[in-house]
């Protein structure tokens, strides 16, 4: 009797201690996995980075809009919607200067052009500079929208042939003939916005 309650005692502890050893494993994984997807999340939150720049009129223009840039996963997308241009193309670029304070734009100095690029149609294999975005369509309401998605930029990134920080877009009157040296004589400026952060 005493050795079948002996075996009984000894049976039992070691399913308690099994059980409490399986639910210890069990715990260790969920933690980890825990620690793992908040790394994931906080990872992903990282990625995500947006910069609203809102558009001012200069050169006395009624020019008006924002552009929003969004960086996720190593590229950078722009959506530009502008209003109070007149009906046609109007030329769109990146310039080297934060500074709109110029009545008429000039303060935010030349095309953004790091990489000491000729001017040219975005994407040419002859050259262009990072700001050359290039020409959008006005409707007869005076508005017109611009989409670009690149890998060639990139938001705080301290990349100084990358990072959009501190530049200004700027919005011309005119087209860019992307052939013309410096900037495809686009025209008066009749736009400007800090990239900011």
């Amino acid at each position: 009797m005493k050795r079948i309650s002996l075996s009984l005692l000894v049976c039992g502890s070691l399913l308690i201690f099994g059980c409490k050893n399986e639910k210890k494993d069990s715990d260790e994984v969920n933690s980890e996995n825990n620690t793992e997807m908040t790394s994931d999340m906080n990872k992903e939150t990282e990625e995500v980075k947006k910069i609203q720049v809102e558009m001012n009129a200069v050169s006395d223009s009624n020019l008006s809009g924002n552009v929003v840039f969004t960086e996720e996963n190593g590229e950078v997308s722009m959506t530009a919607i502008i209003s109070g241009l007149a009906e046609g193309r109007h030329a769109i670029h990146i310039h080297e200067n934060g500074d709109c304070s110029a009545a008429d734009g000039s303060s935010a100095g030349g095309h953004w052009n790091p990489t000491d690029q000729p001017h040219g149609k975005w994407g040419s294999s002859d050259g262009f500079h990072k700001g050359d975005i290039g020409n959008f369509e006005v409707d007869a309401n005076g508005n017109g929208t611009v989409n670009l998605t690149t890998d060639e930029w990139c938001i705080g990134c301290g990349d100084p042939n990358k990072d959009l920080k501190g530049k200004a877009v700027i919005v011309h009157d005119g087209v860019d003939d992307y052939t013309s040296q410096p900037s495809g004589a686009a025209g008066t400026r009749v736009g400007c916005g800090v990239i900011g952060m």
